[in-house]
C-alpha cells in the first residue's frame, strides 16, 4: 500500500514537472528568448541630430547645440566625495548657492548602490574643460544635444518649441517645431553588441549598427531685419498705446512669403515651461477677431467684382441712419453723407454705405465671394496651430447678418486669414497661399476678382490712406493702399462699448507692392480708434521696410 502511494507521488511530481517544462519552452518560450537576447545584447539608441532652422540670410533662428552631461563612475574615483564636490561646485553655482550645491554633489556620489552618477547636464564646453584640468579620474563625458533659440523670445510663436512626449523623446510643438516635426527629427539609428552574464560586451562579438538620418534643415522666407524692426516697433507700440495684445505680420502679396510675424505677450522657447501655456499659441494663425472695418475692402472689391456697383456708384441711402429690419445702422461718428460715391464710402468708412453695398449683392452672393477670399477657410500655412471659424451656412444669412457683415461685424477671422485675402487685392486679384518656409515648390496662384475690380479696389484704398481718419499718420509722398479697422469686442451675447481691436492693413507701393502688412492691437489704453493706435504703429515699422526695400518717395 505504502508503495502504491510513494509511486503514486512519483508520478504526480513527473506530471507537474512535465507542465511547467510545456509551459515554459512551448507557451513563453518566444518570450524568454526575447527576453534573453535583451540580457546578452547591449543595444544603444544613436539619436539623430535635429534640423536647424534658419532665417533668408541663413543666420540661425533655431540650432542644435552641444552641451556635455558630467557623470562619475565612483569606483573609479580618484578623490572623495567631499573633496569633488568642493572643486565642481563654484563652476555650476554662484557663491550663494555653494553650499546647497557642495551637498547635492555630495549626496548623489555617496548614494547606496551607485555606480554610475550623472552630476550635472548642459555643461558649456568651457566648464568641461575647466574640470578636464583637474585631473581627477572617475570623472567623464557625454554630448548631450539641446535646442537652441539664438533670438530669445523673438520669433518663439512662430518657431514653437521641442520638448519631450509621453516616451520621453524630443518632439516638436507648435510654429514651424511642431508642423515640420518629422521631417527635423531624422531617424534614430542603432548599436547593437552582445554581453556576456555580467553585462560586459564581448569583444569576439560582432557590432551591428544601423545609421542614424539627421533631420533636414528648415530655410524660411523670414528676412531678419524686417522680423527685428517688427519686433522692436511692436513692443515699443504696445507700451505706447497700453495694449493688451499685439500683432504684426508681414507678407509678400505676390508669392505668400511670411517675411516677419510677431505677437506679444510672448516666451522663451528655451525655457517653455517656467511659461503660462496660453503663450503657445500663436495669435496670428491661432486666434479669431471680428476684423471690423478693414472687413469692408473685402466686401467693396466682392461689390466691384460681381458688377453691382462702380467707384462712382451714388449711395443714395447715406444721408441717415438705414433701417435694417427693426435694426437701424449707423456711421461710426453718426455723421451722414448725402450722394456719396463708393469711394467716399470707403473713405468715410461708412457703415451705411457698405449696407447699401451688402444688399444689392444679396446674402448668397456675398457669401460667394467670402468664400473665394478664403474667409472661414484654412489657409493652410506650414505653422502648426492654425484655427477657423466657418461661415454661416449659405442660404441662412438674414437682412440683418448681410448688412452687418458688410462691415466686418457677425464674422470672424484670423489675422493670416485676413492678410491673405487682402493681399489678392494687391496682387491683382490673385489668391496665393501664406507660406514660411522656402520648399522651393511654386506657390499657386488663385484669380478669385478681376484685375480691373482689385486696381478699383487698391484705388480707393489709396485715397483712404490719404484722406480717411487716419490721414494724419500718411508718411507723405508714399504710396499707400490701406484700411483702419476698429471693431468692438463680442462678450456674452453683445458688444462691449469700451474695449476693442484695433488693426491696421495696408501695402505699398501701392501699384507694385512688396510688401503688404496687418498690425492688430487688442484693447489699446490709450485710444480705442485704430486711427491713433494700429495705424501709427504700421506706418513707424513701414519706414523701415520702405528703407529696407529701397522704395523712395513718389512726389
Amino acid at each position: 500500500m505504502r508503495l502504491k502511494f510513494t509511486s503514486l507521488v512519483f508520478i504526480l511530481l513527473f506530471l507537474s514537472i512535465l507542465s511547467k517544462l510545456f509551459y515554459w519552452q512551448i507557451v513563453k518560450g518566444s518570450e524568454l528568448k526575447k527576453e534573453a537576447s535583451y540580457q546578452y545584447k547591449g543595444t544603444k539608441t544613436i539619436t539623430a541630430s535635429r534640423g536647424n532652422i534658419y532665417a533668408n540670410d541663413g543666420t540661425w533662428l533655431a540650432v542644435i547645440r552641444t552641451n556635455w552631461l558630467l557623470f562619475a563612475e565612483t569606483t573609479y574615483l580618484s578623490k572623495s566625495s567631499k573633496e569633488i564636490a568642493n572643486l565642481l561646485a563654484p563652476i555650476f553655482v554662484e557663491k550663494d548657492d555653494l553650499l546647497l550645491e557642495i551637498e547635492r554633489i555630495e549626496n548623489l556620489l555617496n548614494r547606496e548602490g551607485a555606480v554610475w552618477v550623472p552630476i550635472k547636464h548642459r555643461l558649456t564646453t568651457d566648464e568641461k574643460e575647466k574640470i578636464i584640468k583637474m585631473e581627477i579620474d572617475g570623472l567623464g563625458f557625454e554630448a548631450e544635444e539641446s535646442r537652441y533659440y539664438p533670438e530669445g523670445s523673438a520669433s518663439a510663436q512662430l518657431l514653437g518649441f521641442v520638448g519631450k512626449n509621453d516616451k520621453g523623446d524630443d518632439t516638436g510643438y507648435f510654429g514651424l517645431e511642431g508642423y515640420y516635426n518629422i521631417a527635423l527629427s531624422g531617424k534614430d539609428g542603432f548599436l547593437q553588441r552582445e554581453k556576456d552574464l555580467s553585462g560586459t560586451p564581448l569583444l569576439s562579438s560582432g557590432i551591428s549598427e544601423i545609421h542614424s538620418i539627421a533631420g533636414t534643415d528648415l530655410y524660411t522666407y523670414i528676412d531678419k531685419r524686417i522680423q527685428n524692426s517688427v519686433e522692436e516697433r511692436l513692443k515699443e507700440g504696445m507700451e505706447k498705446y497700453g495694449a493688451k495684445e499685439g500683432s504684426v505680420v508681414v507678407m509678400d502679396p505676390k508669392t505668400g512669403a511670411i517675411l516677419a510675424m510677431s505677437s506679444f505677450p510672448s516666451y522663451d522657447p528655451s525655457r517653455y515651461n517656467e511659461y503660462d501655456q496660453l503663450l503657445y499659441r500663436n495669435p496670428i494663425i491661432s486666434d479669431t477677431f471680428e476684423p471690423g472695418s478693414v472687413f469692408k475692402v473685402v466686401v467693396m472689391a466682392a461689390g466691384l467684382d460681381s458688377g453691382v456697383i462702380k467707384p462712382e456708384t451714388i449711395c443714395d441711402v447715406c444721408d441717415k441712419p438705414y433701417q435694417v429690419d427693426k435694426y437701424y445702422i449707423e456711421t461710426w461718428d453718426k455723421k451722414y453723407h448725402p450722394d456719396s460715391t463708393m469711394t467716399d464710402v470707403l473713405v468715410n468708412s461708412d457703415n451705411v454705405g457698405m449696407s447699401f453695398i451688402a444688399q444689392r449683392l444679396g446674402g448668397d452672393t456675398m457669401y460667394d465671394y467670402l468664400d473665394k477670399f478664403g474667409i472661414g477657410k484654412l489657409t493652410e500655412i506650414d505653422l502648426q496651430g492654425e484655427s477657423n471659424i466657418k461661415l454661416r451656412k449659405k442660404g441662412t444669412w438674414n437682412i440683418v447678418d448681410l448688412a452687418t457683415s458688410s462691415f466686418g461685424q457677425g464674422v470672424s477671422v484670423t489675422p493670416i486669414q485676413f492678410i491673405r485675402a487682402v493681399s489678392a487685392i494687391a496682387n491683382n486679384g490673385y489668391l496665393v497661399s501664406p507660406k514660411v518656409v522656402n520648399t522651393g515648390e511654386k506657390n499657386k496662384h488663385i484669380q478669385i476678382i478681376s484685375k480691373e475690380a482689385a486696381n478699383q479696389t487698391t484705388a480707393m484704398m489709396i485715397e483712404s490712406a490719404k484722406h480717411g481718419e487716419s490721414q494724419w499718420t500718411n508718411l507723405k509722398g508714399f504710396s499707400v493702399a490701406g484700411k483702419t479697422g476698429t471693431a468692438q469686442i463680442p462678450i456674452s451675447g453683445h458688444y462691449d462699448a469700451e474695449k476693442t481691436i484695433a488693426s491696421f492693413v495696408g501695402f505699398a507701393p501701392a501699384n507694385n507692392p512688396k510688401f503688404i502688412m496687418l498690425v492688430t492691437l487688442k484693447e489699446p489704453q490709450s485710444s480705442q480708434w485704430a486711427s491713433e493706435t494700429a495705424a501709427p504703429l504700421w506706418y513707424s515699422i513701414a519706414k523701415d521696410l520702405f528703407n529696407h526695400f529701397g522704395i523712395q518717395p513718389e512726389n
